[in-house]
């Protein structure tokens, strides 16, 4: 056995690991900060400059706060759950890759910035995304709380109602690089995003991400206008920010995938191959545009939540299955169509933008046509 190998992935798992917890802190931070310049109000700007110290007073707070564990609860799965929706959250950024290969040997070795670069990582990455769901669900049951199953069971309905549509970007990525291997993906964006050939699958995606991550406008699991906190209801304490975590390190995650998968990865503009600014000229720009992209995808996500009201349960529903997945099959066949007659890739772009049109009239049609029935019933 290589040991020096095993060292390796011990330290960069230890990094990794370090880099989603310090993320997570402060994308909480940010978010607030965000939210507040958008509602005109002020945000975190007491503890440390700028508040940049609220995360640790927050984290103090919740290590300190009292937990509760309710008589009637499954003991073991209302500790586990926690615990299961965390782990996926971190373990799937385990194949994404956040900058070339370092060019020169460190200690005699080849040091790439990822941890593992599987042949299936796509197939690994749709995988760990289904996981975490059996965390929410878990506590929503072992709760004993009508609210708290409620949530877990939304979360299940919502998850295989947009995981479908989720897993065909992933096809379409895979169709436009001819790999399932994250770095081959990357590679293959060389000369134009995937997001460019086909912004309506990039789209798809992000809306589908989002329901992932049970963000606003897709947070239903947790509404708590209708079932009080969701599934987190009877959780306190640590336990209780775990769920938060999971959520946030998602959001990274997630952002993470689809840099990787549409937006070039940590490669720089296709415009700036040949200037001092490529990756091929200094590596270790490669994360810094990973990380100025993530943050972008990031700001989208907060904007939205700033933005759009909660959806009604049916409508997110009926939205997932009459809309998301029939475009995203109908894309599939676009693209499908376009590689196989080797077209340009600009081809692509504006075939997919025709499905999305139509599919925009029809919920506009749709939407316009119950609102005549409502004004003519009442």
């Amino acid at each position: 056995m290589d040991w020096f190998m095993v060292l390796e992935w011990l330290i960069k798992s230890f990094v990794l690991v370090m880099v989603l917890l310090t993320g997570f802190a402060y994308l909480t931070w940010f978010e607030r900060r965000v939210l507040a310049f958008m509602q005109v109000r002020i945000g975190p700007n007491r503890a440390g400059w700028q508040g940049l110290l609220q995360p640790i007073a927050d984290a103090v707070k919740l290590i300190f706060k009292e937990e509760l564990v309710p008589n009637q609860v499954e003991k073991l799965l209302f500790v586990l759950a926690p615990i299961v929706t965390v782990v996926p959250a971190v373990v799937i950024a385990a194949v994404l890759p956040w900058g070339p290969t370092i060019p020169f040997p460190i200690f005699g070795r080849t040091i790439t910035l990822y941890i593992a670069d599987i042949n299936i990582g796509v197939l690994y990455i749709t995988a760990i995304a289904s996981i975490a769901v059996y965390g929410i669900v878990l506590a929503g049951w072992a709760s004993n709380n009508k609210y708290a199953m409620l949530g877990g069971m939304r979360s299940s309905a919502q998850m295989v109602s947009y995981e479908l549509a989720l897993g065909l970007s992933f096809v379409t990525a895979t169709l436009l690089a001819g790999s399932m291997q994250a770095t081959h993906i990357v590679d293959a964006q060389k000369g134009v995003w995937f997001a460019l050939v086909q912004p309506v699958m990039a789209i798809i995606f992000l809306v589908a991400t989002l329901a992932e991550v049970n963000r606003a406008p897709f947070d239903m699991p947790e509404a708590e206008q209708e079932l009080t906190a969701g599934y987190h209801t009877e959780y306190s304490g640590m336990k209780f920010a775990l769920f938060f975590m999971a959520e946030y390190i998602k959001m990274i995650a997630i952002s993470a995938i689809a840099v990787t998968l549409f937006f070039g990865g940590y490669r720089e503009f296709w415009f700036l191959q040949t200037t001092w600014f490529s990756v091929d000229q200094n590596w270790w720009l490669g994360p810094i545009y990973m990380f100025l992209k993530i943050v972008v995808l990031l700001f989208f996500m907060v904007w939205i939540r700033a933005t759009l009201p909660r959806i009604r349960y049916d409508r997110l529903m009926a939205f997932g299955w009459k809309v998301m997945l029939p475009l995203a099959l109908v894309e599939i066949m676009v693209t499908a169509t376009v590689l196989a007659f080797g077209l340009p890739w600009y081809v692509n772009t504006f075939a997919s933008l025709v499905p999305f049109a139509v599919a925009v009239m029809i919920v506009d049609r749709s939407l316009t046509t119950k609102k005549q029935r409502r004004v003519s019933n009442a």
